[in-house]
């Protein structure tokens, strides 16, 4: 298969599920690049939430971009940078903006992983890290370890000088509104708070990043509050390497978004990394025989930003919208929401 050819023929006559506006061909010469998250449904939007929406976008890809400028800038640097500043908004389900739990809790998770040695960290279910994206780079470079959870993962960001919070610094309008919503559905619904009901995809979404430095490596990042009311001690894809997370400079690094329980199943990440480098596929073949492909036809609802080492960016995603954007090398910053 041609390196630079998107096999789209092919590949549509095995896979029904794929819709023309999910499908994006790589964009050339990317730096950096970011996702938000799934994207609410777009007649659940307006005007106004996207405005917001983009400038936040907008605003981690500067952020990340100015880390890439500088000497000896690593592309770990513009990861964590970018995703600080969506950890930071009330408008992405991570950091300030996390879903709450079934018991009303806020537990955040994380990972980073850079793609020259293979070095990874990450953390789960904390309550009181400021910047979980933080807490796994530290976990990644000042440990022996790749995972550590709870309270555990929360005395070592301590010790490691992180900013700790109070829980509540977690808690929005928004989000408590949502949880509160979801009760009172379980309780008609059954008569007990014990039920599961159906939860709408943004409430599961993530924020990542995926970066290309001036020295070849490849670097991902991704964070997330988690499910919107998932039950006590539940974790997702977002802290799992080879599953959110994945970097490898032979192939590529990839953050995901969505129904974290299939990514783990189906190893997404790793097995985007896994087609490029040993079946020698496109990025954009790649990513897209995985989520729009594998997953899409086990059920599995998401995306993914995919960066290789050429600076070729893939952003497929089988679901109605992906919040998501990149810089080119050049500096120009471009922000997505649906199927722009």
């Amino acid at each position: 298969m041609p390196h630079n050819l998107f096999p789209s023929v092919a590949l549509l006559a095995v896979w029904p599920a794929i819709t023309a506006s999910a499908v994006e061909p790589a964009v050339p010469n990317v730096v950096l690049a970011i996702h938000g998250g799934i994207a609410a449904k777009r007649k659940e939007s307006n005007a106004e939430l996207e405005k917001t929406l983009r400038a936040e976008l907008q605003r981690a890809l500067e952020t990340g971009y100015r880390e890439l400028q500088k000497p000896q800038a690593s592309g770990l640097d513009a990861v964590e940078a970018a995703i600080r500043i969506l950890e930071d908004s009330p408008y992405f389900n991570a950091g300030k903006g996390a879903v709450f739990t079934h018991e009303g809790r806020n537990e955040l998770d994380a990972s980073i992983m850079e793609g020259h040695h293979k070095r990874a960290g990450a953390v789960a279910s904390v309550t009181v890290i400021k910047n979980p994206i933080a807490a796994a780079r530290a976990v990644m470079e000042k440990s022996k370890h790749v995972l550590l959870v709870g309270r555990g993962a929360e005395v070592f960001a301590t010790k490691a000088g992180l900013e700790i919070v109070d829980p509540s610094y977690f808690w929005t309008q928004r989000r408590w509104d949502e949880i509160q919503e979801t009760w009172r559905k379980e309780a008609e619904a059954t008569g007990k708070s014990s039920a599961a009901p159906a939860v709408a995809q943004e409430q599961w979404s993530t924020v990542g990043a995926v970066a290309l430095d001036a020295a070849g490596n490849l670097a991902a990042g991704t964070s997330t509050g988690g499910m919107s009311n998932k039950m006590f001690g539940r974790v997702g894809d977002s802290p799992i390497i080879g599953a959110g997370t994945y970097a490898d400079n032979e192939a590529c690094a990839v953050s995901a978004t969505g129904h974290g329980e299939y990514f783990i199943r189906y190893a997404v990440a790793h097995d985007i990394a896994a087609l490029m480098k040993y079946k020698q596929m496109p990025v954009e073949a790649a990513a897209a025989e995985v989520v729009l492909g594998k997953l899409k036809t086990a059920g599995g609802e998401g995306g993914v930003i995919v960066l290789d080492r050429q600076g070729r960016l893939a952003m497929p995603y089988n679901t109605e919208g992906m919040y998501r954007g990149y810089v080119a090398r050049d500096g120009k910053v471009t922000v997505l929401l649906y199927g722009e």
